[in-house]
């Protein structure tokens, strides 16, 4: 059974870095695209960063470029979210997701469940 597992949110402080991590079982994540996506309530989900499957790039969305940097673990099957300089608004539930490719929220296959990210003083 392939599934995404969320680790590590938590409350930080503005200005604070915080990593989380997106374990695999079941398939292997080097072969899909890997996203991370963010969604307050009330509101839609929403892209943060994403590793390519075609060539490995790695994407992030202009509000957390020079912040937020994504890396893997290949021996662990695992995807990371290292965020640093995070602000109020990096608040909501993070979850990974895989696909095909790097192409936005329908796109994506297999789901976490998320974790919480609070950035709160």
């Amino acid at each position: 059974q392939e599934q995404l597992v969320e680790s590590g949110g938590g409350l930080v402080q503005p200005g604070g870095s915080l990593r989380v991590s997106c374990a695999a079982s079941g398939f292997t994540l080097e072969r899909y695209a890997i996203g991370w996506f963010r969604q307050v309530p009330g509101k839609e989900r929403e892209g943060v960063s994403c590793i390519s499957s075609s060539d490995g790039r790695v994407y992030h969305v202009d509000p957390v470029k020079g912040r937020f940097t994504m890396f893997r673990d290949r021996a662990k099957n695992t995807v990371y979210l290292q965020m640093s300089s995070v602000k109020p608004e990096d608040t909501a539930i993070y979850y990974c997701a895989t696909g095909p490719e790097c192409a936005g929220v329908s796109t994506m296959k297999v789901w976490g469940k998320g974790t919480l990210v609070i950035v709160s003083p």
